[in-house]
């Protein structure tokens, strides 16, 4: 009797430490990560809104850079009021205007610049949330992968562990066990039990986030599609060339030092209004009176030349100015800051998958065969009555717990790589 139940322990066991990954036999397709990617980037609802704020502020340097309008004028000088004939008085006359103001040589081309210095910076800013999106999905499907594998190895235990409780009952019932093994048994699936309604729950959350993230209804389940998922976890470059990287690659920084370079023309443009703006234009004048000799006037023709006067350029021109470069300074605050961000990103990030990275290839190479051999260990000293119980049960508790950990390390490391992606530049990690 005793040997088949070792039979059926042993047999449990080997199904837990090879962590086989049963196929879903949902019908709803697996989603990969590549998918999962693709949704995101297509449908997410706050990167079309991004773009089509950058669509709306790319339409604005022609706009900066146009002169106003001209005036079109139609006028009557000089009609007698007693009468309103317009032959009556020979300084009657019906006249048409055409005038254009024209501000200081070169305003209109600085605020060219300018808008498209902002149309730039939109851009990327679009650029910047394609990698935040991509980041966080990556980060989300992983977390969702070790998620699935920690309840799978959960639910693999818990049958195993009622298989020792059976194992424990019979033996208790037939006099060659102690009822506090069957007790052991029991409180150790009572702890499984309750450690799986943890993980079920950041689960859910987990999938809503997801869901969220590629506009689709909550409430929608996902499978994760781990069978062809990458689990290679790849040496990185070293960190001074992943700053280099980010220096060139990083749309935030680019974003920045387009808003600053922005700023900057501002000043110029402000300095520009000190100078007055140009009105020229033209009007024609037509009569339909005659002089005493019966003669027809002719028609007049008049020009206009005008200047803007800036006398209040002190709390005007000037503060304008201030302000603009006060704002030029805050823009390069807001780079600068920025920069040391990416520069802190990086090197968090780097150092973050490294050490999830050595935690793997601990767990892969040492913890968890080590568990094996002390579980098979175990149960043949248990088999042969030279092991107790709660021994037996430690070191399959052990495994389960190394299994889970080793999901949780690499699913950790495959987030920090894609924030570190992310943080460089790049929408692909280094895989």
């Amino acid at each position: 009797m005793n040997a088949i139940f070792v039979t059926i322990i042993v047999t449990c066991c080997l199904f837990v430490q090879q962590s086989a990954h049963a196929e879903s036999t949902s019908i709803k397709t697996a989603l990969t990560l590549r998918a999962a990617l693709d949704n995101a980037l297509k449908n997410n609802q706050g990167l079309a809104q991004l773009r089509s704020e950058a669509e709306a502020l790319a339409a604005l340097p022609s706009q900066r850079g146009a002169l106003p309008d001209p005036m079109l004028s139609l006028n009557a000088l000089n009609l007698p009021i007693d009468t309103f004939d317009l032959d009556q008085e020979p300084m009657t006359q019906m006249q048409v205007s055409l005038s254009q103001n024209f501000p200081w040589p070169g305003q209109r081309r600085l605020q060219n610049e300018a808008a498209s210095k902002d149309a730039l910076a939109a851009s990327n800013r679009v650029n910047e949330k394609r990698l935040q999106i991509a980041a966080k999905v990556r980060g989300t499907w992983w977390h969702l992968a070790y998620l699935d594998r920690a309840i799978e190895i959960v639910k693999q235990n818990q049958a195993l562990m009622r298989d020792f409780i059976e194992i424990a009952q019979t033996k208790y019932k037939v006099g060659k066990g102690l009822q506090q093994d069957v007790l052991l048994a029991q409180l150790e699936l009572s702890k499984l039990l309750n450690r799986q309604l943890p993980l079920e729950s950041m689960r859910d959350a987990a999938e809503a986030d997801l869901n969220a993230l590629m506009d689709r209804p909550q409430g929608e389940s996902i499978t994760i599609d781990t069978d062809t998922a990458n689990l290679d976890l790849s040496q990185l470059p070293q960190m001074g060339a992943l700053l280099e990287q980010a220096l060139a690659n990083r749309p935030v920084l680019d974003m920045e030092r387009n808003r600053v370079d922005a700023a900057k023309l501002r000043i110029d443009v402000a300095r520009k209004k000190s100078y007055p703006n140009i009105t020229v234009g033209a009007a024609y004048g037509f009569r339909d009176a005659t002089d005493p000799t019966g003669r027809n006037l002719p028609d007049l023709v008049s020009f206009r030349l005008g200047f803007s006067l800036p006398i209040y350029s002190s709390s005007k021109q000037d503060k304008e100015i201030e302000q603009r470069s006060s704002s030029f300074f805050a823009s390069k605050y807001r780079y600068s800051e920025t920069l040391r961000t990416v520069e802190s990103d990086v090197s968090r990030y780097h150092a973050q998958y490294n050490a999830s990275r050595d935690q793997v290839e601990l767990y892969g190479s040492a913890i968890i065969p080590q568990a094996q051999q002390t579980v098979s260990a175990m149960l043949s000293g248990y088999q042969v009555n030279k092991v107790d119980f709660l021994n037996v049960i430690n070191a399959e508790l052990a495994l389960y717990n190394a299994q889970i950990s080793y999901w949780e390390a690499l699913s950790k490391a495959k987030q920090s790589l894609a924030l570190l992606a992310a943080a460089v530049g790049l929408e692909n990690v280094y895989e």
